[in-house]
């Protein structure tokens, strides 16, 4: 006969098949298949935060130009000078950049320190007087030496008036950083009421 039928007479000598044995064993796989817990899955990672928007530095201001050294008068005065002409102390200047920036600023400010004795309109045909100054500057822009290149033939006055407006319009603003010598060459166009007009600011 096959073991197939009488499955408890196939278990071989020595060997019974014991009641309520399969019902325990069956019981134990279930205890033991819930003491395996299933492993815990990580929560998804959460997206970075974006960084946080860095400020744009602001964009630099423009250097501001350099301040003009003298403004030119509104009113052009004309006819004989005033018994009592004014004249005008004028702050010190910004420092010039070129040998052309110092002529120019120069002729400037004996302008605006004078505004009863000299005009900006053009010369007249006929001059009264040129006197022609050299003016040797310290570092600072104060006046070191005038010396006079030309006199005019009509007398000292013009010449005269010519170096006190140079003193009188000084500093003309720190050269200590140009080359030297530092010095300026201006040409006085007298007209018939001794005002005078630096020949610098004399431009078509």
């Amino acid at each position: 006969m096959r073991c197939i039928d009488h499955p408890g007479r196939c278990a071989g000598p020595g060997l019974k098949t014991r009641p309520g044995l399969g019902l325990t064993l069956a019981v134990l796989a279930l205890l033991a298949g819930c003491a395996q817990r299933p492993a815990t899955v990580p929560a998804p990672a959460r997206p970075a935060p974006p960084p946080a928007a860095v400020p744009a530095a602001p964009a630099p201001r423009p250097a501001a130009p350099p301040a003009a050294a003298a403004p030119l008068p509104a009113d052009a005065p004309s006819g004989p000078i005033p018994r009592n002409p004014r004249y005008v102390t004028l702050p010190p200047p910004p420092a010039p950049r070129s040998e052309a920036e110092l002529r120019a600023q120069f002729a400037l400010r004996l302008v605006a320190s004078h505004p009863d004795s000299s005009y900006t309109a053009k010369p007249p045909e006929r001059l009264l007087a040129i006197p022609v100054l050299e003016v040797e500057l310290n570092a600072d822009g104060s006046v070191r030496n005038i010396k006079v290149l030309r006199k005019p033939s009509t007398g000292n006055e013009a010449t005269a008036l010519a170096i006190a407006a140079v003193r009188r319009a000084a500093p003309y603003g720190n050269v200590s950083k140009l080359p030297r010598p530092w010095k300026v060459v201006e040409t006085f166009l007298f007209d018939d009421h001794l005002r005078f007009k630096p020949r610098t600011l004399d431009v078509d």
